[in-house]
């Protein structure tokens, strides 16, 4: 073999080996590839390494698989009331079959923009203006399930739809404005009238809870007292019951007895009594009393 046909030969294997090495492809984590054999849609490519046929296979799209978002810019949206505002969305979405992604429509982004805005322009004329400011979930939610049932033989599935911005007209900007300010000063009024009613409240119960206390004051020194004065009669009774006690137990003549009774009848008198009348038993006993002081008067003037 000469040195012509090893070079050749060498030549040979290079170009195979670059060949070869060209269409060699690593299909990265949430990639697919989309391959067609001789024009037609032969399989697509998973996370992995793959050896493309050269001249008969290419590489017809490379889909990404991750979820993406896509910000559209306002669109222009006729209310129920016939006010028009300026509304821009946002959609998220991923491609769940790459084939229908790329054989299913052409340039699937501005169809779905173009879907996007027709779905809006109909949701929102179904509603007035108040409504379409309180009912975004709503609008998103019937959004969402329209987008996802259209897009569904391109291969995308819509997972979320949100209004991202609702622009009315500056006049009606102005006159929510106002009523936002008016509705503003109204709940502060409110808060303020709360704020008194609650002082006055309090004002008042501290009042009645002092009056509480000052009769409960009044209350308890009266039941003192009158426990200080039940408890003082008691005792002078308790006194008098002993000396009773003691005066049995000394068993007393009937002297001393009629003496006591005497001046029992003189303290009652007190001189103040214009008439006593004193029992019989005692008669007797005054007038010894009466004759004994005589006598002890008389005795010295002899």
């Amino acid at each position: 073999m000469g040195p012509g046909e090893i070079a050749l030969i060498v030549a040979v294997a290079l170009i195979i080996i670059v060949i070869i090495a060209r269409n060699i492809r690593i299909v990265q984590q949430a990639k697919a590839y989309v391959i067609e054999r001789l024009g037609a849609y032969s399989t697509t490519w998973g996370v992995g390494l793959h050896l493309k046929i050269p001249f008969i296979e290419r590489i017809a799209k490379v889909v990404s698989l991750k979820e993406q978002v896509v910000d559209f810019p306002p669109q222009p949206v006729i209310t129920k009331d016939n006010v028009t505002m300026q509304i821009d969305t946002v959609i998220y979405f991923e491609i769940t079959d790459p084939k229908l992604y790329t054989y299913g429509v052409e340039q699937p982004m501005l169809a779905i923009e173009t879907l996007t805005a027709t779905t809006l322009r109909n949701i929102i004329g179904e509603l007035e203006l108040d409504q379409c400011l309180t009912s975004r979930d709503i609008i998103n939610s019937r959004m969402r399930q329209i987008l996802d049932e259209a897009t569904d033989p391109w291969g995308i599935r819509v997972n979320r739809v949100e209004l991202k911005n609702i622009i009315p007209p500056k006049e009606i900007q102005i006159a929510m404005e106002r009523q936002m300010k008016a509705e503003r000063e109204r709940r502060e009024a409110i808060l303020q009238a709360e704020g008194e009613k609650r002082s006055a409240i309090l004002v008042a119960e501290g009042e009645r809870e002092s009056a509480i206390l000052r009769a409960d004051a009044k209350k308890q020194a009266a039941i003192l007292e009158a426990e200080g004065r039940a408890e003082a009669i008691l005792k002078v009774q308790e006194a008098t019951a002993e000396g009773i006690r003691r005066i049995n137990e000394a068993v007393p003549s009937d002297q001393y007895i009629k003496i006591r009774a005497l001046e029992a009848f003189a303290a009652a008198a007190d001189g103040k009594a214009t008439k006593i009348i004193i029992p019989s038993e005692i008669q007797g006993l005054a007038g010894l009393a009466s004759g004994l002081a005589e006598s002890v008067v008389k005795e010295p003037a002899e």
